[in-house]
């Protein structure tokens, strides 16, 4: 074993969780330009933390930094990242990542566009099986959190307790009527995920009370 794999996390956490290098984000910020030079920060509760030290060439991304894992010492890192940078359909290029992962001896190699630092290197979020939160929700949760994002895109509030927004200044009348429909039917599926949870409490409180006039002594007393 050796190499940016090394030392890595077992668990399953979560990309939203961890610090992450966004290859679209650089490129939208002209940051992955030959010859740039820039600090990239995250913060944690409020405090400005984890600075990164970027250089970049045209195929290379140089990283330097600071960091330890649990209560071990502090120590310099460096890491290259390299970069491809793919033909788009309708003109220019769009750049990637590819992961530097090395575990027992084979490179990972995934063309990615972000790298992810819960351990000692950013690599991507297969070398260090990170989930998206996305993925541990529920039916019911999932469907809410889509009528939300479609609710906030219209920008009115989150929750189906106000009415949908109306149309926001230049959008098309057909994307808006989609939208909602979208957003009707997310919420429609998050109310049909919900109705076998209230099956079972119901059946669960119907039981108890029988119990409970039979002179039964209920679990949950």
């Amino acid at each position: 074993m050796g190499g940016f794999g090394s030392g890595r996390p077992a668990g399953r956490g979560k990309v939203e969780a961890c610090r992450s290098i966004d290859a679209n984000w650089l490129h939208r910020e002209r940051c992955l330009r030959a010859g740039s030079i820039a600090n990239l920060e995250w913060s944690h509760d409020g405090d400005n933390v984890t600075p990164t030290k970027m250089r970049v060439e045209h195929d290379q991304l140089h990283l330097t930094y600071r960091m330890r894992i649990g209560v071990g010492e502090w120590e310099d890192v460096k890491e290259t990242v390299r970069i491809v940078r793919m033909q788009c359909r309708f003109g220019g290029t769009r750049p990637y990542f590819i992961c530097p992962g090395v575990l027992n001896g084979t490179a990972c190699g995934r063309r990615v566009t972000k790298l992810y630092g819960p351990g000692r290197y950013f690599l991507c979020r297969h070398c260090y099986r990170l989930a998206h939160a996305s993925q541990s929700e529920d039916a019911q949760r999932r469907s809410m959190r889509r009528a939300t994002k479609i609710r906030q895109r219209l920008g009115g509030n989150a929750g189906i307790a106000s009415s949908l927004p109306p149309k926001p200044k230049g959008m098309w009348r057909r994307t808006y009527e989609r939208l909602c429909e979208q957003a009707l039917d997310a919420e429609e599926r998050a109310d049909e995920a919900l109705l076998p949870y209230v099956a079972r409490l119901l059946a669960r409180t119907k039981n108890r009370k029988h119990n409970n006039r039979n002179g039964t002594r209920s679990f949950w007393k």
